[in-house]
């Protein structure tokens, strides 16, 4: 069973994420917040889902991302059996860049 994460505590890191006006506030912010693992962590696999978007195979996926196969498959779940954040996001922004 997986844990609610609708909670104050994630609820006030979501409005000062909302707060944000720009990448460089972004970065200011995710710095303090992550360590820089766990914002490389999270770039990665959003990068995999935006490959596994654009048809990418996991091979090429691992050889642009470094990710191993179990995060490529994690992602490729959550991009089938989620919650639709992904696409959703990818409808806002242009996926035109994948290599």
């Amino acid at each position: 069973m997986s844990k609610n994460v609708h909670t104050d505590a994630v609820n006030h890191l979501f409005d000062a994420v909302l707060s944000l006006k720009n990448k460089e506030e972004c970065y200011k912010f995710f710095e303090d917040v992550c360590t820089v693992n766990e914002l490389l962590s999270l770039s990665q696999r959003y990068e995999v889902a935006r490959m596994l978007r654009a048809q990418k195979t996991y091979l090429d996926i691992a050889e642009k991302t470094g990710a191993s196969t179990a995060t490529i498959s994690r992602v490729n779940r959550s991009l089938n059996y989620g919650n639709d954040g992904y696409d959703m996001v990818f409808e806002r922004i242009s996926l035109d860049d994948v290599n």
